[in-house]
């Protein structure tokens, strides 16, 4: 475990195992240079990851995020994958090898690298 405190962490359904994974590797890419780049004690969180609010994820591994909710008939597809997606970004920062403080700000969960390894 490497995040500081207490947390739950919950299963993302409804998308192939296969995506799962992709979105995970791809996560944790974006966490490897967010780390290496912004250093220690810079937060972030899957918006600052993704280039912001404006973000689109086609071309990503992300997509079959948004595609599922869409699908399913959802009035705000963008928000529900988002949802989807910050729970996968929980799962790979918890088993991320270095050790990541985490808070709630505003409605985001929000991480930043505590420079342990």
């Amino acid at each position: 475990m490497s995040l500081i405190g207490e947390h739950s962490l919950r299963e993302v359904k409804g998308i192939a195992p296969c995506d799962i994974i992709a979105i995970k590797h791809f996560l944790q890419g974006a966490i490897y240079c967010w780390c290496k780049n912004q250093g220690v004690n810079e937060w972030f969180s899957l918006s600052e990851l993704m280039g912001g609010e404006n973000y689109y994820w086609q071309g990503t591994p992300l997509m079959p995020l948004y595609t599922k909710h869409k699908d399913n008939g959802s009035e705000n597809p963008v928000n529900q994958a988002g949802i989807d997606a910050g729970w996968l970004l929980k799962s790979v920062v918890f088993n991320d090898l270095r050790v990541f403080e985490t808070k709630k700000e505003f409605r985001k969960r929000i991480y930043r690298w505590c420079g342990e390894a």
